[in-house]
């Protein structure tokens, strides 16, 4: 099955086509330093293709959740450096994803900054903060002369993963944070250089990458992005547009050769999403999963119908350390357990079990 053949992305080589998705954990401690739990899970998943991790906040002002990691002090850095050496030596490899959380974020949680975003439209609905859930708050409105400080703290996150050890960043284009935000008309409302136009409105991600590209390698540079989502209030309803603001980012980076580029919608033979993928020209990584958990089958599809030329899986991974193996040899697998997805502690994060190895 072509799932379990190798792939070569970027500098790195994969024995097999199954990748970890990004998924928010919230197992670091108050200051976002990695934990020993954290060291423990990901080292215990390093025999998927790629391990992509946690969002991790490149500065104070983008942390999203409580408990989130940064990659900002160099605690940050050390931290991570202990996640990256334990994933190297039981033989796996590992991105770091940078993600800005934009309007998604609460003072209770970022050290007391105000959330920033390109446009001063409050996020609907209540932030989880250390003191129980709070509105959140109106952003503050980025300004053009503000947005070069925005890049630079996304290109010093992304100097410090390298230093801790990742094999590469992946920007967080996706899910309704800060670069998302930048390309719908809904939360970006701007009438400068940075909205209006599906190019305008695409013009911070192409040049957030572009800028950490230069800063670290294109090799060692990917993005994940998430057309017609339509989650935490970024909505892209007209296709027309999405399709169009799709195509300027994908264009503004491609001649650059990025290491991959990471694609969450609903629908793989989706004509807007293939027609990315053929401009793109390098690997694509496709993440159809999130409003149903990707099974053994659709990933399996996924590569015989050369719809991508890897399956990111997210709920699978979190049950399962060893589901290469078991997706390989079609074996039982373990039951996720919901009510511990977004806990502090090693329960339903270290303690599932791995399949006996075979004598």
């Amino acid at each position: 099955m072509k799932l379990f053949t190798p792939l070569t992305v970027g500098t790195m080589e994969l024995p097999n086509r199954l990748v970890m998705a990004p998924m928010s954990r919230i197992r670091a401690d108050r200051n976002g330093v990695p934990t020993d739990i954290m060291v423990e899970h990901y080292r215990q998943r390093a025999s998927l293709g790629l391990i992509i991790t946690d969002g991790i906040y490149p500065s104070f002002p983008g942390q999203g959740n409580p408990l989130m990691p940064g990659l900002v002090t160099e605690d940050h850095v050390a931290g991570w450096k202990r996640v990256t050496d334990a994933v190297h030596a039981a033989g796996g490899r590992i991105v770091a994803q940078l993600m800005h959380s934009g309007r998604v974020a609460h003072e209770n949680i970022n050290g007391g900054h105000q959330p920033q975003a390109p446009s001063a439209i409050a996020l609907e609905g209540m932030a989880h903060t250390y003191d129980g859930k709070q509105p959140y708050p109106v952003p503050h409105a980025l300004t053009e002369a503000e947005l070069p400080g925005v890049v630079a703290d996304f290109v010093s996150a992304a100097r410090n993963a390298m230093l801790a050890g990742f094999d590469g960043v992946e920007l967080h284009g996706a899910n309704g944070y800060l670069l998302q935000e930048f390309l719908s008309p809904v939360s970006n409302t701007r009438t400068d250089s940075y909205g209006g136009s599906p190019e305008n409105r695409a013009r911070m991600v192409i040049e957030t990458f572009r800028a950490v590209a230069e800063a670290i390698g294109a090799e060692h540079t990917a993005i994940r992005i998430s057309p017609e989502h339509n989650i935490q209030g970024v909505l892209e309803t007209n296709r027309a547009d999405v399709t169009a603001t799709y195509t300027a980012l994908v264009d503004g980076i491609a001649d650059l050769k990025p290491a991959y580029l990471s694609i969450l919608h609903k629908d793989p033979a989706d004509e807007m999403v293939q027609d990315l993928r053929r401009r793109f020209g390098g690997p694509v990584l496709l993440n159809t999963g999130f409003g149903t958990v990707t099974s053994r089958d659709d990933a399996i599809m996924l590569l015989e119908e050369d719809l991508a030329d890897a399956a990111v899986v997210g709920r699978p991974v979190m049950a399962n350390p060893d589901l290469a193996r078991r997706w390989q040899e079609d074996l039982p697998l373990n039951e996720l357990d919901q009510a511990t997805v977004y806990t502090d502690g090693a329960a339903g994060y270290t303690d599932y079990p791995e399949l006996a190895p075979v004598s």
